[in-house]
């Protein structure tokens, strides 16, 4: 079973800010963080997967799985994936009241889950996500203890997203580094998810505008597919950006940060690139950027998107289930 997802499309259209998120009214700045603001950052996307799981085990059985090609022991995992995120949450939770921290509280979510196979689909995502969040987080944590427990959960989240992924056929470990990224990265793909509710913690975070993708039939191949992003020039001219501005589309995949200069599609309000770069692959992260060397929030004007990624001559050979 291979499902690929390109989950642009449905982050686009949800994307809502909640009150914990402060909303993008001009140019992004890095925000300044300690360990309180990071424990309750994690907190936040812990009570999201939390939610997210909570509501499929309520709505799907283990024969709706079953019947989808999630065979024994699938469901029985993923209530302990469950039982992981909930311990995660009240883990958190927990150090933050023994600290005399506020811990932030959950709010309302929804996600695009139609049936089981839309479930793991974007549960894949997620947990992707939720790995890249701990690591890039990592860098700024300054308690030692904290650290250490934020890499524990880290290696949990890793070992869900390769067995959800095993279990869509996909490669469950598709390049030998985990892509971090940074806290707005992060808030911009939750935000997607957050309807409502609202929290005592005001978080810095500052979400950019979405990144739409335009469906194809054609799975992402690494140094030959091209990728058009839908009404991104239209979007970006908000930011002053003309049509001679140079803007990039930078690819984040493992360690690797790697721009494609865009260009307008013609008679369109598109971005398209001709070839997405080699050497990425699996869940790739894509940003739209003023520069072509520095990649900071202050010149991200979109995203991310999220896309699957194949190695050149290794996706499947069947039309795009959702854009055939």
């Amino acid at each position: 079973m291979r499902f690929s997802h390109t989950l642009a499309a449905s982050l686009a259209v949800s994307a809502v800010q909640a009150s914990p998120l402060v909303k993008r009214d001009g140019p992004v700045t890095t925000p300044k963080v300690n360990d309180a603001i990071i424990l309750n950052y994690a907190l936040t996307l812990e009570y999201l997967e939390r939610k997210f799981y909570q509501e499929a085990l309520a709505n799907f059985t283990q024969a709706d799985f079953v019947a989808a090609g999630f065979e024994d022991p699938f469901y029985t995992n993923l209530k302990e994936i469950y039982f992981d995120e909930q311990t995660h949450v009240s883990f958190i939770s927990g150090a933050l009241s023994a600290a005399g921290i506020t811990p932030t509280n959950e709010l309302e979510y929804t996600f695009p889950v139609t049936d089981v196979m839309s479930f793991v689909t974007l549960s894949s995502v997620l947990e992707g996500v939720g790995v890249s969040a701990y690591l890039g987080a990592a860098a700024s944590i300054m308690d030692k203890d904290y650290l250490t427990a934020a890499g524990s959960i880290l290696t949990v989240e890793a070992r869900h997203t390769s067995y959800i992924r095993a279990s869509l056929g996909e490669s469950p470990f598709p390049t030998p580094f985990d892509t971090p990224l940074d806290f707005n990265e992060v808030y911009s793909l939750a935000s997607a998810f957050i309807t409502g509710g609202s929290s005592p913690v005001k978080l810095p975070f500052q979400a950019f505008p979405a990144l739409a993708l335009q469906c194809t039939q054609y799975y992402y191949e690494a140094d030959r597919s091209s990728v058009t992003f839908s009404g991104a020039f239209k979007a970006a001219q908000k930011f002053n950006v003309g049509k001679d501005t140079p803007i990039y589309a930078v690819f984040f995949s493992g360690l690797q940060k790697l721009p494609v200069q865009v260009r307008i599609t013609a008679g369109s309000s598109d971005y398209k690139i001709d070839r997405i770069p080699a050497g990425v692959a699996g869940q790739v992260y894509v940003v739209l950027s003023k520069s072509s060397t520095e990649f900071n929030d202050e010149n991200i004007i979109a995203g991310p998107a999220i896309l699957e990624v194949y190695p050149k001559g290794g996706a499947p050979s069947t039309p795009h289930p959702k854009c055939h």
